[in-house]
C-alpha cells in the first residue's frame, strides 16, 4: 500500500503546541488530546533519523499542518524547511497556520524558504476571533503581508459559520487586495462530528455529507503521501494520525498490518470509519475531501 520508493509527499506535524483554542479542534477534545501529557514537537534530528537523503530527493512536496498544533509555534519548523530545501532544491514546501504566532521578521524568513502558506482566517476583525480564539486579526494580517512581500504564495482559507456567512465576499475582496493567491471557503463537517454550543452552521448553506456508497478514494494513496505526527510516528494520513493519543483498538490492529494492508482490505466490505467519513465517493467519483470547498478562487 505505502511502499517507501513510491512516496512523493510528506505531511508533517511539527508540533502539538498552538496559540489558539478553536472549539471544534481535536486539541480541545480531552478524549483525543491532553496538553499536559501529550505536548511534543518534531525535531530536525528526528527527521534525519526517519528519512535518508535519497528518500528526501525523491519527494515532490513537504507541507506542515497536523492535527493538534500550529507549525508556526515550533522553533524547529523553519529549520526543518531549510533542511528539506538544502537537500532537494526543487521540492515544493508549504504549511497551514492561523497566522497569529511569531513576528513579521520570522514570516519574511519563512517566505524566503517555502513556496506557499495557507492562512486559516475565518472572517474579519470583528469575527475571526470568535472561532479562532486567542488569535489577533491585525497581527495575522501583518504577518501575512510580510510573507506575501517575499513573493511566496499565500492562500486564505475560511470556515463559514452563521455569524460570518455575510463576510465571505468581503474576505475574498480583502484577500485579493492584500495579494493572496487563492481564496477558499467551506462549511465544516465538524458541525456534525463535533458540535459545539454557540457555533451554528450557516443557514442557507449545504452541509457536507459523506457518501453512502462505501467506495473509497483514498487521498493519501492518490497523492502518494505519508503523515508524520509530532511524536515522530508515521501514519497513512492525518485523519488516522488524529487518533495518535487515543486508545482505538480497531485502529491499532489496522496499523499493525504490513504496509497498513488491513486498512485497504476494509474498503472491500466495511471501510474503517475514518476512511468512510473523509474519502468515500459520490456518483461523480469525487471524495468527501475533494468536494469540501464551495468557493475556490484563484486570485493571482
Amino acid at each position: 500500500m505505502f511502499e517507501r520508493e513510491s512516496i512523493k509527499v510528506l505531511h508533517l506535524e511539527t508540533t502539538t503546541v498552538c496559540n489558539a483554542a478553536c472549539p471544534q479542534c481535536a486539541r480541545e477534545n480531552p478524549i483525543l488530546y491532553n496538553d499536559k501529557t501529550d505536548r511534543c514537537a518534531l525535531s530536525l534530528d528526528q527527521i534525519k533519523e526517519l528519512f535518508d537523503i535519497e528518500f528526501i530527493k525523491q519527494l515532490d512536496k513537504v507541507f506542515a499542518c497536523g492535527d493538534f498544533g500550529d507549525p508556526a509555534a515550533s522553533r524547529e519548523t523553519l529549520t526543518i524547511f531549510k533542511f528539506f530545501r538544502s537537500v532537494n532544491p526543487a521540492i515544493e514546501l508549504g504549511m497551514n497556520t492561523n497566522g497569529g504566532i511569531q513576528n513579521t521578521k520570522w514570516w519574511e524568513q519563512l517566505g524566503n524558504v517555502i513556496d506557499f502558506c495557507v492562512f486559516s482566517i475565518d472572517g474579519l476583525k470583528d469575527t475571526n476571533h470568535i472561532y479562532r480564539k486567542n488569535v489577533n486579526f491585525s497581527k495575522v494580517i501583518k504577518n501575512a503581508e510580510a510573507f506575501i512581500k517575499t513573493g511566496a504564495s499565500a492562500h486564505w482559507d475560511m470556515l463559514v459559520f452563521d455569524y460570518n456567512k455575510h463576510q465571505v465576499n468581503d474576505c475574498l475582496n480583502l484577500a485579493k487586495d492584500l495579494g493572496f493567491s487563492w481564496f477558499r471557503a467551506k462549511v465544516s463537517k465538524r458541525f456534525k462530528t463535533t458540535p459545539v454550543a454557540g457555533f451554528e452552521p450557516p443557514k442557507g448553506f449545504k452541509l457536507p455529507e459523506s457518501s453512502k456508497s462505501k467506495q473509497i478514494k483514498c487521498h493519501a494513496l492518490e497523492e502518494k503521501s505519508l503523515y508524520v505526527a509530532a511524536t515522530g510516528e508515521i501514519y497513512p494520513c492525518c485523519w488516522i494520525g488524529n487518533k495518535a493519543f487515543s486508545k482505538d483498538q480497531e485502529l491499532t490492529l489496522l496499523l499493525e498490518s504490513q504496509n497498513y494492508k488491513l486498512i485497504t482490505d476494509s474498503w472491500k466490505q466495511t471501510p474503517y470509519t475514518i476512511c468512510e467519513r473523509n474519502c468515500s465517493v459520490n456518483l461523480d467519483n469525487q471524495s468527501t475531501f475533494e468536494q469540501q470547498w464551495f468557493r475556490n478562487v484563484q486570485l493571482l
